[in-house]
């Protein structure tokens, strides 16, 4: 199999089926073999029967994973990774919608440069704005800059990429890996119950000798739910902080890069 691709599902039934008919038509139209694991959180919108009625649609392509709960998003897809079958892993929310387009590219990028762990497209909004979705890895300031100012900063030109380019992490909307990537650093980190595992994660695949890389020339729309993006002050918000505090006092570092990234081997 080619693709297994990893979709959590909680409270989404306004895109879980846009979601998976957008995997289904993206494997038909490109010719690659893939799977769909969705991990349903314990949805009380009616997801589930969405789902129900998708896997009666696709049951050759579609297992859903019904955990009864919310279980933050490292447990419920670390549940997917470990049954997927594929030689490549498509990380995707339940929000953002696949193209034979960008499948292609992130597979034949990743048969083309073995040296790259993982690489994630472009994201953007439905109505075609340009989405944030890389960045260096955070310190305390860069943090603050994005709950403030993240808006601001989308709109910014400056820092649209536009040239395959190595960065240090892509946000966890929309990621390609090698399946064997998964094999040599493990699972998300499931001691952060909701973000920064993807930034985690990312790490990990720079401490294992692999690059990631962003791939602008193919675009995904993410129709984001922005549970955190921006400064809300919520659950989510909370649960962010507090992994993201976790997540400093793992790697040692806080406010400056350069320890960390010497430790990488990196300039």
């Amino acid at each position: 199999m080619d693709v297994s691709a990893v979709v959590l599902s909680f409270n989404s039934k306004n895109y879980i089926e846009t979601c998976v008919d957008s995997l289904v038509s993206a494997y038909q139209q490109s010719g690659l073999t893939g799977e769909i694991v969705v991990i349903e959180n314990g949805s009380t919108d009616g997801s589930i029967s969405i789902l129900r009625r998708l896997q009666d649609k696709y049951p050759e392509h579609l297992q859903v994973i019904y955990l009864g709960r919310n279980t933050g998003t490292t447990y419920s897809r670390n549940r997917g990774l470990a049954i997927s079958k594929g030689k490549y892993i498509l990380i995707l929310d339940s929000d953002a919608y696949m193209n034979a387009a960008a499948l292609t590219g992130m597979k034949d990028w990743l048969d083309a440069n073995p040296t790259t762990g993982l690489v994630s497209p472009k994201l953007t909004y439905p109505d075609g704005r340009f989405q944030l979705s890389v960045d260096t890895f955070p310190t305390l300031s860069r943090k603050f800059q994005r709950f403030f100012m993240l808006k601001q900063m989308e709109a910014q030109e400056d820092v649209q990429l536009t040239e395959p380019t190595d960065i240090d992490y892509a946000i966890s909307a929309c990621w390609m890996f090698p399946a064997e990537t998964y094999y040599q650093i493990g699972a998300l980190d499931e001691k952060i119950f909701y973000s920064p595992e993807d930034v985690d994660f990312c790490l990990r695949v720079w401490q294992s000798g692999k690059k990631i890389t962003y791939l602008p020339q193919f675009s995904v729309v993410h129709d984001a739910q922005e549970k955190s993006r921006g400064f809300k002050v919520n659950y989510f918000t909370y649960l962010h902080i507090k992994g993201l505090m976790y997540f400093f006092n793992k790697h040692k570092y806080v406010f400056k890069l350069e320890n960390l990234y010497r430790r990488l081997g990196r300039k």
